[in-house]
């Protein structure tokens, strides 16, 4: 039965040798952490709307909330062990005094202790996919990942992934061990990663994971200010895109997205889904955005995005918009690839 009867996503495969999972995933990540106040109980319903919808890729890391969000969704994983593929991330360090306050190690000891932690949080016998969060240029690549392999050589963790790394970067990894799926930041509003991780993706048949393809919220319209619109806790209002002058001009660069969304009466969202969806068959690799959501009824919202196809013309009034951003993805550019693309 086709997925149109069904409701279900689409399937699509990690790596050269991973599981297939459904086309889009699910971000855990502001289930419990970084996007303000929580309803707890539509936040599991979500988890498990998401898992009918076809979704089957779960992701959460062990510094989203010092380890609350592994805790969050370790019941639903478990539940549905042979169902679901968990992802989680080690790499980001963080200040229980300071939670403003981040580091990044990737030395071999501190990669055995993240993925022990995880483990008991999660609850489980094997991490599915265990990402590189994030890359400390002090200690080669060739290093850490030599210690996530040993994980799976010791039945730990299954695949392997980075996030926020070069072409170069993924490259010299690969040679270590095959690395199933490589995590950033891709968008209507980002684009970085198309210089050269893409293309190395393509190479390595690694495929792509992006996460916040709605721009955090911003693509879907949510809000415009976040210092003005958002609580206090969330944590988007340290973020240069979304505040002051360049959420105002950031704003404005919504307009085509708008004009589909009305021509076609769609959200704002799906529009922006569709197009990250659509980067597959640009780039030709395998493409499987994380948006995140803690409602049902977005996740519904999101998934039909995976059955829209842009056209050509609709693609092209988006191709400008990510060159006319105003302002970086982090206060600190040096805590991601871009920095070093």
């Amino acid at each position: 039965m086709s997925t149109e009867k069904t409701g279900r996503i689409a399937t699509a495969r990690l790596g050269a040798d991973g599981p297939d999972v459904g086309v889009q995933g699910l971000g855990c990540m502001g289930m419990s952490f970084a996007y303000g106040p929580t309803d707890a109980g539509e936040a599991r319903a979500t988890l498990e709307r998401a898992l009918e919808l076809g979704v089957t890729l779960y992701d959460t890391a062990d510094m989203y909330g010092f380890g609350e969000n592994e805790r969050f969704i370790a019941p639903f994983v478990r539940a549905h062990r042979d169902e679901v593929v968990v992802a989680t991330k080690f790499g980001i360090v963080m200040d229980p005094a300071d939670p403003a306050r981040r580091g990044v190690r990737n030395d071999a000891a501190y990669v055995r202790q993240c993925a022990e932690g995880s483990l008991e949080r999660l609850g489980v016998d094997a991490v599915d996919l265990y990402y590189m969060h994030r890359r400390d240029v002090g200690v080669p690549i060739e290093e850490t990942v030599g210690a996530m392999a040993e994980l799976v050589a010791e039945g730990k963790v299954r695949w392997l992934g980075l996030s926020e790394v070069t072409g170069d970067e993924l490259r010299a990894a690969h040679a270590v061990h095959p690395i199933a799926a490589i995590q950033s930041e891709w968008s209507v509003f980002s684009r970085d990663v198309e210089r050269t991780a893409v293309p190395a993706a393509k190479e390595l048949g690694v495929t792509f994971v992006p996460y916040s393809p709605l721009g955090r919220g911003f693509l879907t319209g949510s809000f415009t200010d976040a210092e003005k619109e958002l609580s206090s806790d969330d944590f988007r209002r340290t973020m240069p895109r979304f505040t002051g002058e360049n959420a105002v001009a950031n704003a404005a660069l919504l307009e085509p997205l708008r004009a589909i969304a009305r021509a076609r009466g769609i959200t704002l969202g799906q529009v922006a889904l569709a197009w990250a969806q659509q980067r597959a068959a640009v780039h030709g690799l395998p493409v499987v955005p994380i948006p995140g959501t803690r409602r049902r009824a977005r996740v519904e919202e999101n998934t039909a995005a995976t059955r829209i196809e842009l056209t050509a013309d609709e693609l092209a009034a988006l191709e400008p918009i990510a060159a006319r951003v105003a302002g970086g993805r982090y206060a600190d550019v040096s805590f991601t690839s871009a920095g070093r693309e």
